[in-house]
């Protein structure tokens, strides 16, 4: 017995996947990699509280996936935040340690001081994030 697919069932069949595989392909941002624009830059918002300040580790971060955002305590009492985007191709950094955020794409690895590389291919600093840190809370500036 032969079966014979009609047009109908080949889009049906094939729909599916053709969907998956179109939503696969980027991350929503048509800008293209994201070397020359930073897509963290519109993803949190002036005023929102990100987190305690006891929550950020000294020598340390965390990283804020959703709004794209790492922050750091390079010394006591001393914050800083960065785009968790990475200069390189546009993936959100994945970890913080040992004095470094670091890019789980490519190995590049960014100073907590300063957002500068340290390891490359990442060709330039990840750009700061203003934040304010009053009474235990830092805010996004």
């Amino acid at each position: 017995m032969t079966l014979h697919a009609t047009r109908r069932t080949v889009l049906l069949a094939t729909g599916g996947a053709t969907a998956a595989l179109v939503a696969g392909c980027g991350d929503g941002d048509s800008g293209g990699s994201g070397q020359d624009q930073d897509p963290g830059a519109a993803s949190a918002s002036a005023g929102q509280v990100l987190a305690r300040t006891s929550e950020i580790p000294v020598g340390g971060g965390k990283i804020f996936t959703a709004e794209k955002i790492v922050v750091t305590q390079p010394a006591e009492d001393d914050f800083k935040a960065f785009s968790a985007v990475c200069t390189h191709a546009g993936c959100t950094v994945a970890t913080v340690a040992d004095g470094t955020i670091n890019c789980p794409c490519h190995k590049s690895e960014f100073k907590i001081a300063d957002g500068s590389v340290v390891a490359g291919p990442a060709p330039s600093p990840l750009p700061a994030r203003e934040i304010t840190v009053e009474g235990g809370s830092i805010t996004l500036a």
